[in-house]
């Protein structure tokens, strides 16, 4: 594992808006050469920043976390109506940054991107992590629905630990959040799609998943039928850690990154 190089030295995050197939899209860019695209879930692009510092500091690379369009109050068009439309959008990105030799790491419905990004094909991607994903359908284990969830059964849910969630923002309003409408947008109420297991079957890249054992939102189970239907993967349980293992237990998730 690299050593943690000085505050100092690092180039400092540049936060734009880039438009693609007609969405703005919010990302934040922390350029240190070997490009990583990260892929947040539910809880939006916070839940993926201090793991982005992370891997960007330990690994001195480039590690861009875009904001899903529809995500922290951003506008997402019609055209983008599903999860496969998001991946194409981001491999539109990727060409956009002339970017090669990328590996995608999604997490929760980022996963779910991450999977469909790979089932794309593209020259620019070399390989995959998906962190505790969602998506497929499998047969016992549902996804839980996180609609209509308060933030403590959310939080009993997604981690370990309840107490190192996150505050949720104040403010919020009855009813599911602006984020939450946002993932069920494009994921749908059973946030799964039924054609995704069998197709992942045609993905080439190597592909890591990376599993919380405590995870309430998607088990363990779920995760293993996940690398099951990946012809090149590979599957590491994490103790103690939840359904948001880069908020949680960041450098063990990084360890099992970097191990890999």
């Amino acid at each position: 594992m690299s050593t943690p190089i000085p505050a100092g030295s690092l180039r400092p995050t540049r936060t734009s808006t880039i438009s693609l197939a007609g969405a703005d899209v919010l990302l934040a860019d922390r350029d240190r050469s070997r490009p990583f695209l990260l892929l947040h879930g539910g809880g939006g692009a916070a839940t993926m920043a201090g793991f982005a510092d992370l891997l960007a500091e330990r690994t001195h690379s480039r590690v861009l976390l875009p904001t899903h369009p529809g995500f922290g109050g951003t506008n997402r068009p019609d055209a983008l109506a599903t999860t496969k439309d998001l991946a194409a959008t981001y491999i539109a990105l990727l060409d956009a940054f002339e970017l090669s030799d990328v590996t995608l790491i999604g997490n929760s419905f980022g996963g779910w991107v991450a999977a469909e990004i790979a089932l794309l094909g593209s020259p620019r991607v070399s390989g995959a992590v998906i962190v505790d994903g969602i998506g497929i359908e499998v047969a016992d284990h549902p996804v839980t629905s996180v609609s209509g969830l308060t933030p403590a059964e959310l939080a009993q849910l997604s981690f370990h630990d309840p107490t190192r969630a996150p505050r949720p923002p104040a403010g919020g309003g009855p009813g599911p959040s602006p984020d939450v409408q946002a993932l069920i947008g494009y994921a749908g109420p059973t946030m799964s799609d039924p054609t995704l297991a069998g197709r992942l079957g045609a993905v080439e890249l190597p592909v890591q998943v990376i599993w919380g054992e405590s995870d309430g939102i998607v088990s363990p189970d779920y995760g293993r039928a996940y690398a099951d239907a990946l012809p090149h993967s590979t599957l590491t349980v994490l103790p103690r850690t939840g359904h948001l293992p880069q908020v949680e237990t960041p450098e063990e998730l990084l360890g099992a990154i970097l191990d890999h």
